[in-house]
């Protein structure tokens, strides 16, 4: 499993079933690199169970406005298109399990 590119014209899509983590990131963004390569592992190790996506913010500056991102990298938690929780900053792969954890089914 890989990390899906969405935008503002498909995220409502890509975003409305299951569990989804969108990472809202900018290729000029230090902490967003280092954030990448941690979300690729992530979505390997939780193949089936989490979608996750990344949503470039200076190309689709509709949907990062729509939730209020003010700074990257932010991690948009999703479970069935609700918001359940925001993540914002670089985080570890174990932080991030920590977050994710009560959302698996």
């Amino acid at each position: 499993m890989s990390v899906a590119v969405t935008t503002d014209q498909t995220f409502d899509a890509d975003t409305s079933k299951g569990l989804v983590v969108t990472d809202f990131w900018a290729p000029w963004c230090g902490p967003c690199r280092m954030q990448s390569p941690v979300v690729e592992a992530l979505s390997e190790d939780l193949a089936g169970k989490v979608t996750f996506n990344k949503l470039d913010v200076d190309q689709n500056q509709e949907t990062a406005r729509r939730f209020q991102v003010m700074s990257i990298p932010t991690l948009l938690v999703q479970k069935n298109g609700e918001v359940v929780d925001t993540i914002v900053g670089y985080h570890s792969k174990e932080q991030l399990m920590q977050v994710l954890k009560p959302y698996l089914d």
